[in-house]
């Protein structure tokens, strides 16, 4: 249980940082998953292949994100449960997140191979791209039980404070995708399937270690095969928690695959070079993201623990370090894009659309970091509805409103990019309003009473 009690005693800062950098590191393998199918997409079969990756992107986040939306919500419920020591409970939900990941897995896998022609086409993805696109999602989505995995039990690690042992295993399962990568692309000119291919069967790697390390440890989290089944209590919760991120997730994803079918009208060279972009910003928004999920496994083990004050004070210093760091990430990318743009296709027109997308984008990271650690505490604090709603009306409806009224009086590009600066500021003002005057600690604490 050492790993767990850091984030319950000690240094505030010391145990949200030192918890950080392991999920840090991990979202930088992470990322490097498809960024890998892209640069080296984009190296050895050219623009329109490249595209082909980019274009599935928004629709793969689309799927992929309503159930590892319900994978956080698990996370709050066993984090919980293990910030109380309820050691019999935390046994049932651990037990239940994964066997709705094994269900969640065999289902998205049904779903995408069968709607990825539709949703391509009803993106308006150019006919050229079209077929390596639909390719590209089949065999993406062939692997879904591996990656449905990986995020379920490797959130299962994180909810009781291990956030090294997915890192190992992460760094371990990009290693194999850059080699198949290379191998399938590269060597043997496979062609674009094979980059999805390689993704798959480096995800089931990870998927399988952590497994093993669940299965193997002597931990009050180990998962015993014959006790995996539903628990309808823990299911509840869980749903219930991961219900709203779940829905924030596929939210999300709509309003961007709006924003890519308004790309789509540029032409093949506007989706690789904006695909290139959204790559790069991959890596940009790891701490972000990174302190997101962190300030959720902190914020769920410490009002377990009611240790409120506690709670408090690492909400407020996660707040401010992702906000520093996404900035200082952001001027960096808004000074090299053209460098690093160039390292996935050294096309004129491919440069010049991502450095466009940067220079009106990447100075606005410190709302967007904002936004992501007050979604992170609230869900923490079991509050998942109020960053759902939130970003259901700034992230989507103010943001296809947006685009859909201005590209059609300004039917440039520039005006498709500010969409999410623009938004991205509208939800931090929302939250910081709520965020002040709302008394989440206390009524929760309240709640906990009842």
């Amino acid at each position: 249980m050492e790993k767990g009690t850091k984030l319950l005693e000690g240094s505030i800062w010391k145990g949200v940082v030192a918890f950080a950098i392991p999920l840090f590191l991990g979202n930088l393998f992470q990322q490097l998953y498809n960024t890998v199918d892209s640069l080296i997409v984009g190296n050895f079969l050219g623009s329109d292949a490249l595209a082909a990756v980019s274009s599935s992107g928004s629709l793969i986040f689309l799927l992929v994100g309503f159930f590892n939306g319900i994978a956080v919500g698990a996370g709050v419920v066993i984090s919980k449960y293990f910030g109380a020591r309820d050691y019999e409970n935390l046994k049932k939900a651990v037990h239940t997140d994964v066997a709705f990941g094994l269900v969640s897995g065999l289902l998205l896998t049904v779903i995408g191979m069968f709607l990825a022609p539709q949703i391509l086409v009803l993106m308006g993805t150019p006919e050229s791209v079209l077929p390596n696109s639909i390719l590209y999602f089949r065999i993406y989505f062939a692997g879904s039980l591996a990656f449905v995995m990986y995020n379920i039990v490797m959130g299962i690690l994180q909810a009781v404070g291990d956030s090294r042992h997915p890192l190992y295993y992460l760094i371990f399962s990009s290693i194999v995708n850059i080699v198949l990568d290379l191998l399938f692309v590269g060597v043997l000119r496979m062609g674009v399937g094979s980059a999805a291919l390689a993704t798959a069967i480096s995800q089931a790697a990870s998927a399988l270690l952590c497994f093993i390390r669940l299965v193997r440890t002597n931990d009050i989290y180990q998962v015993k095969i014959r006790e995996i089944r539903f628990h309808p209590a823990q299911l509840r919760q869980i749903i219930s928690f991961g219900l709203p991120s779940g829905l924030q997730n596929s939210i999300i994803s709509i309003a961007n695959i709006v924003v890519q079918s308004n790309i789509n009208k540029f032409g093949v060279m506007a989706v690789a070079g904006c695909g290139v972009y959204s790559k790069i910003e991959g890596f940009a928004f790891l701490p972000i993201t990174c302190f997101a999920m962190a300030l959720t496994t902190f914020i769920g083990q410490n009002l377990g623990a009611r240790q409120y004050d506690r709670a408090k004070k690492g909400a407020a210093f996660g707040i401010v370090c992702s906000m520093t760091l996404a900035e200082l990430v952001g001027v960096i990318v808004y000074m090299l894009i053209p460098y690093l743009a160039a390292a996935f296709d050294s096309s004129a027109e491919v440069v010049g659309f991502a450095t466009r997308q940067a220079h009106v984008e990447a100075l606005f990271y410190c709302f967007l970091a904002f936004s992501h650690c007050i979604a992170g505490i609230m869900r923490g604090a079991g509050k998942s509805a109020v960053p759902m709603f939130v970003m259901l009306v700034s992230w989507c409806i103010i943001r296809i409103t947006y685009i859909t009224i201005t590209v059609h009086f300004i039917p440039k590009i520039q005006v498709i990019f500010w969409a999410y600066p623009l938004t991205w500021s509208i939800s931090s003002i929302i939250f910081l309003v709520y965020f002040l005057k709302a008394d989440w600690i206390h009524n929760f604490e309240r709640a906990e009473q009842r």
